[in-house]
């Protein structure tokens, strides 16, 4: 199996809380795993706020640790924008990273790990909270 570590779950594993721990199997076992670098930011970026860049910095190097990182390259761009397009007129407050996420999982065939409300009822997705 392959995975697709969304920032919620990576928010949620540093934590602690419930969610984070139905996805620690995951994130801790050996199967592949695969973290968008728009998720990379998003962790990067709420815990330069909440917490401090020291924090940050040592959670991007666990993130890398543990899994491959996918950057928004022009396949994944191009499939992110057409889905954006379909998801926005099915799911209310879709965003593009939202879109970069899902259209990484679909592009990598992998199961997205998060607790996002976005996700809740999509295929492919393994839903924590």
């Amino acid at each position: 199996m392959k995975y697709i570590i969304d920032s919620y779950a990576w928010i949620e594993y540093f934590m602690g809380t419930k969610a984070g721990e139905k996805a620690k199997p995951i994130i801790e076992g050996l199967e592949e795993k695969i973290t968008p670098t728009i998720c990379l930011a998003e962790v990067y970026a709420k815990t330069i706020k909440v917490e401090s860049e020291k924090l940050a910095e040592k959670q991007r190097t666990f993130i890398k640790e543990r899994s491959a990182l996918a950057p928004l390259d022009e396949t994944v761009a191009i499939e992110s924008a057409k889905m954006d397009v379909t998801m926005k007129k099915k799911i209310k407050g879709w965003g593009l990273a939202d879109s970069i996420v899902y259209a990484t999982g679909s592009i990598k065939k992998a199961e997205i790990v998060t607790g996002d409300e976005h996700f809740k009822n999509l295929k492919n997705v393994i839903f924590i909270k």
